[in-house]
């Protein structure tokens, strides 16, 4: 069936013409089907998909500033979402992708959050080179050979081994140097992981945990130095369906370990917060130990108000997993972020600790909870 022209609205912002082309290829996305195993190809891999609904390219860690550990928590993610009913517009100008982008930074010492948010589109045009400079017609583009993703003047793009981030903002800052210093991680099974009870719900997905970070952190024009010990987690996923028709949102974790292990958990919540799926990964010592369903639970022992939007937020989790059951703190109550400018979510995510069942600290990473604020539509 050939889906119906796009409404004309001459007398919407130019945002508020990218959130109406976002929410439209959602109700317009076709029937998703089982993705196929597949056997992950680097560079190529790391590079876009836009024949898939939905990708992303999400970075978390914490820098070492000033002679303190964890003196700040960073994260930035560019999205890509698919508008299926432009593939066939022969136009240069048809937002046939469109790329979000958000960044922040928590001062812990300061006891603040700074984030940003950009949007554009893209034609899905790549330039000969495969580079993802962006042309007059497009404001973002994004390489299908390696990662190399453009939103205006924001950035992330490799450069010989590492991945380089620029994201200027008004208030803040992020010039970063990731290095890699362990093998990719394949998450679910060799890199199809399951994201609910139906096998239409997964994704192609990996990790890159610790990640040794360069660089500063520029907040109200003062320059941070990012001090040796500083690490970052990058996560990679595209799908076509990726939560259940009743799943609401779903509780992350990322932690890179004091003694080089990576811990991975998640689970997907239904309206009553009961898990519809759930499951993540441990890798120590270059072993690798995928969680099966029911292996992980999540369970929140205090808790956060949002003077927002009035979310109830878990800042302190009882995280039970194959590999020990840890105690997960946040290092800041209020890291909610509001992107209702971009993506249209409002989220918790940000910089937590990771105690293990002997109450010592072995670790640093994020949690993400969406869905609290309101369900969460992908």
């Amino acid at each position: 069936m050939t889906p119906p022209d796009m409404p004309t609205l001459p007398a919407l912002s130019r945002r508020q013409l990218l959130q109406a082309a976002s929410l439209y290829s959602l109700a317009m996305a076709p029937c998703a089907h089982a993705l196929a195993p597949m056997r992950l190809q680097f560079p190529r891999d790391a590079g876009a998909h836009p024949d898939f609904q939905t990708e992303w390219w999400y970075i978390t860690g914490y820098a070492n500033a000033r002679g303190r550990e964890a003196a700040y928590g960073f994260q930035l993610t560019f999205f890509r979402s698919r508008v299926p009913q432009t593939q066939g517009m022969r136009s240069g100008f048809a937002a046939k992708q469109l790329i979000f982008a958000h960044a922040a930074i928590t001062d812990v010492q300061g006891k603040k959050l700074w984030h940003d948010q950009r949007t554009a589109r893209w034609s899905g045009r790549v330039p000969r080179t495969e580079s993802a400079s962006t042309s007059n017609v497009d404001l973002a583009s994004a390489s299908t050979t390696d990662t190399d993703v453009v939103l205006r003047d924001w950035s992330l793009k490799r450069v010989g081994a590492e991945l380089h981030a620029t994201l200027p903002s008004p208030q803040f800052k992020l010039q970063l140097r990731l290095t890699p210093t362990q093998p990719v991680l394949l998450q679910g099974k060799d890199g199809l992981s399951r994201k609910g009870p139906d096998p239409e719900q997964a994704s192609y997905y990996y990790s890159q945990p610790q990640l040794a970070v360069q660089g500063t952190l520029d907040l109200n024009n003062v320059s941070h130095a990012i001090e040796p010990g500083s690490r970052a987690w990058l996560d990679h996923e595209w799908s076509q369906a990726l939560l259940h028709p009743n799943a609401v949102g779903w509780d992350w974790i990322g932690m890179n370990l004091t003694d080089g292990s990576a811990l991975t958990a998640f689970r997907l919540r239904d309206a009553q917060g009961q898990a519809l799926w759930d499951g993540g990964s441990f890798r120590s010592a270059g072993q690798l130990y995928t969680f099966s369903r029911g292996e992980v639970t999540f369970q929140a022992t205090r808790f956060w108000t949002s003077p927002i939007s009035r979310a109830v937020y878990g800042v302190e989790w009882t995280v039970r997993t194959p590999a020990d059951i840890y105690t997960v703190k946040a290092m800041l109550d209020n890291q909610e972020l509001d992107s209702r400018a971009s993506t249209g979510a409002i989220y918790w995510e940000g910089l937590c600790t990771l105690w293990d069942s002997n109450g010592r600290l072995v670790g640093r990473g994020y949690l993400e909870m969406t869905g609290y604020a309101k369900a969460l539509k992908l």
